[in-house]
């Protein structure tokens, strides 16, 4: 081992005689900062430099950026053991470190940069191995097609990353051999000597060179020749004559079968035929649909036809290509064609001017009242009567000839509102065809309905005697529309003669709360009236009756006549005590 040890240790000293180098053309030296400059790719097991120790040093250190491939020995021998590639870095940054003989750092670590210089060692690559483009025929010399990049992993600007493009091969070579170009340093591809047509050749393969000083590499281009839309579109014929339909024919119906034909490259904009009316139709009531492998054009009913406004309609239409056509052609008389639709008449019902008639009035209207109207037309022009359907409650009556509705009875919201009926539209004479519409009736709420109980508190009671004075909570409610708040009622004693014995307090909008004064109460029954207003307008109130019984039943009823007391008794029909 020892004799090996001091072979390799020869072996390097022998490389660092014949090939060391450093800053300042010195081979050795003190540890200080220091930049070397390296060529990628050379022989592993250089020197590089060596460094001396001052005392009491007696060996080195090396960190940094090493990639397991610069190593420094004890003596301060500084190489590499493989061989450097810029690619992978470009830059090397070092430390080396001065230590004593118990491995403590005397001096440094000192920066050490090693710059990796570029050599031509790789091959210049295109993005992908195939292209493909496209040219439009008859397009003039010096178009552009597109352009290839290639890319070159070595030092940029620099003669190792130049790189030059031409075309090694042309196939097919018709008409002739050099019809494309590329330029040699950026790389675009543009036509070269004259216009290509389709129907020469659809398709050109060319072979592309990309080259460094060294190496070149090939690429492969496809470049496709597109037909251009130099044809305009011929109908077979000018004039397709007269049609006749009734003005009840089916919508979608196909009613003519029209065809033009186009030169251009098949399946494609150029030969694609969009038909359009251009005259006859302003209402559009016909449409044309194309076959896009015949180029055949349905013409078909989008909206009813009409008689009575449209008996006769010269129709005008046009055949064009989706894709423009070049510069210097036109479409001529030849892409135009027409024929004249003729409309009979056909007895139609009454036509109501909305599906929904809708009106809005207070529920508490007088009788009589024009509450709405509703508005047909007979496309013959007939006289129609009209007629209400569905006036389940027997609220409404219509003008027959008029068609304004009135009301024949009092309306009430809380009985239905929107009121829906349906109103009938009849001819008079001729078939007597009918049509039905709706008529909605939107009654708007008066304050028409007295506060009540809000459910029946019957079977309460309180123990006697009582120990403490006792309550009882209710609910009153109405059927009138609150806002979103809800109702607000206030509560007080129906009598004065009450105020002795009871008390009423408002707990919120709704609920309220009955009390006893006292505790020195008879044992019998006694009856508590509760007024309840509801603050409309007009105000309205509702007397709650309470009869009770000490040790028994109390009894409660609702009376719901305007501002007159009246109780009634009551039988119990369950026992439930109340709080005392």
């Amino acid at each position: 081992m020892i004799l090996q040890a001091h072979l390799h240790s020869l072996c390097l000293l022998m490389l660092y005689l014949a090939t060391g180098y450093g800053q300042e053309g010195k081979f050795s030296g003190p540890l200080k900062p220091m930049t070397f400059s390296i060529y990628e790719g050379q022989e592993p097991s250089q020197i590089i430099f060596q460094f001396k120790a001052n005392p009491p040093a007696v060996t080195f250190e090396l960190t940094g950026e090493t990639d397991n491939i610069f190593v420094i020995e004890r003596e301060g021998l500084l190489y590499y053991n493989r061989a450097l590639d810029r690619e992978t870095r470009s830059t090397h940054n070092l430390q080396v470190a001065a230590l004593d003989a118990n491995g403590i750092i005397v001096e440094g670590p000192v920066p050490i940069t090693i710059e990796v210089k570029d050599i031509n060692d790789n091959r210049p690559t295109f993005l992908q191995s195939k292209y493909e483009g496209s040219v439009r025929q008859n397009s003039r010399p010096g178009n552009s097609i597109g352009t290839l990049t290639a890319h070159d992993r070595d030092e940029e600007n620099t003669a190792n990353s130049f790189l030059n493009y031409r075309i090694v091969e042309q196939t097919p070579k018709l008409p002739m051999d050099g019809l494309f170009l590329i330029q040699t340093y950026a790389g675009m591809l543009q036509l070269a000597k004259q216009s290509l047509k389709k129907q020469d050749t659809p398709q050109y393969n060319l072979t592309i060179e990309v080259s460094d000083k060294d190496f070149k590499t090939l690429c492969f281009v496809q470049i496709n020749v597109i037909d251009i839309n130099d044809q305009i579109p011929i109908f077979e014929k000018s004039d397709y004559g007269n049609l006749t339909l009734a003005e009840d024919t089916n919508i979608g119906s196909t009613i003519l079968t029209i065809q033009a034909t186009d030169a251009d490259e098949p399946f494609t904009g150029s030969s694609k035929i969009l038909y359009h009316i251009i005259k006859g139709d302003s209402e559009g009531r016909l449409g044309v649909d194309t076959d896009p492998h015949t180029n055949t054009g349905y013409v078909i009913i989008k909206k009813p036809l009409d008689f009575e406004t449209a008996a006769v309609s010269n129709i005008v239409f046009k055949a064009e290509n989706p894709e423009p056509l070049v510069f210097g052609v036109k479409y001529n008389a030849s892409s135009f064609a027409k024929f004249t639709l003729i409309v009979t008449d056909v007895n139609e019902a009454p036509q109501f001017s909305q599906h929904v008639f809708q009106a809005k009035v207070s529920e508490d209207v007088a009788i009589g009242t024009k509450v709405g109207n509703v508005t047909a037309k007979d496309p013959e022009g007939l006289d129609i009567s009209y007629s209400l359907r569905g006036d389940t409650r027997g609220w409404l009556k219509i003008d027959h000839v008029t068609g304004e509705i009135f009301s024949v009875a009092p309306l009430d919201r809380e009985a239905g509102s929107p009121y829906r009926v349906q109103v009938v539209a009849t001819e008079v004479g001729g078939s007597s065809l009918s049509s039905v519409s709706e008529f909605h009736l939107i009654l708007m709420d008066v304050n028409d309905n007295p506060p009540r109980l809000a459910k029946d508190y019957t079977g309460l009671f309180f123990c006697h005697p009582l120990s403490a004075p006792g309550s009882l909570i209710f609910e009153a409610t109405d059927d009138d529309q609150h806002l979103f708040r809800g109702p607000h009622f206030t509560f007080s004693l129906g009598s004065g003669s009450l105020q002795n014995d009871w008390e009423v307090s408002k707990i919120n909008g709704t609920h309220a709360r009955l009390s006893t004064r006292h505790t020195d109460f008879e044992e019998r029954a006694y009856v508590v009236l509760i007024r309840i207003n509801d603050g409309g307008r007009p105000p309205l109130e509702g007397i709650v009756s309470l009869p009770g019984i000490i040790l028994a039943v109390v009894f409660i009823r609702i009376k719901k006549d305007k501002g007159k007391d009246n109780v009634e008794s009551a039988q119990a029909s369950e026992v439930k005590p109340l709080r005392s």
